[in-house]
């Protein structure tokens, strides 16, 4: 696992706990905000967006990947992840897949805050999401798919 200094997760903590101030959660009160490293050195923000019809709305993990592809970064090199209060809150399922997309998933490292900015834990998507189904699995199976026959 590659550590950042402190100062720079202090900035991604400040990042997701401001992108928590902007979260729209009117159904469920559980405002999150997420902050992303990219490879390229720049942090994306993201907000966890509700909707009535609930499984339309966004958490704030996938937001900040929006964010960072449309600055056209392609790998996450760490997550912070701000809950609403002094319990830990982790990435959900689904949102431990997305963030497997863009990256190793043995070794992103995951710091998770409480709503004041405190780390309640330090851990990876390894541990969060082992076994994992990524792009080289799929890129393998496409591989063998498209590699002529030579008999």
């Amino acid at each position: 696992m590659k550590k950042i200094d402190k100062a720079l997760l202090t900035e991604m903590i400040d990042a997701a706990i401001k992108a928590r101030g902007q979260s729209y959660s009117p159904y469920s009160g559980f405002a999150v905000g997420a902050a992303l490293l990219s490879d390229d050195g720049c942090i994306h923000a993201g907000c966890n967006v509700e909707n009535a019809a609930y499984p339309l709305g966004f958490c704030a993990e996938a937001n900040a990947i929006g964010n960072m592809i449309i600055s056209g970064g392609r790998s996450i090199r760490h997550v912070v992840v701000a809950g609403p209060n002094e319990d830990v809150c982790t990435p959900c399922g689904g949102c431990r897949q997305q963030l497997r997309e863009f990256t190793r998933a043995d070794d992103l490292p995951i710091t998770v805050c409480d709503v004041d900015g405190n780390v309640l834990m330090e851990t990876t998507l390894f541990t969060l999401l082992p076994n994992s189904f990524g792009p080289e699995t799929v890129n393998s199976v496409r591989e063998q798919i498209e590699k002529p026959d030579h008999d």
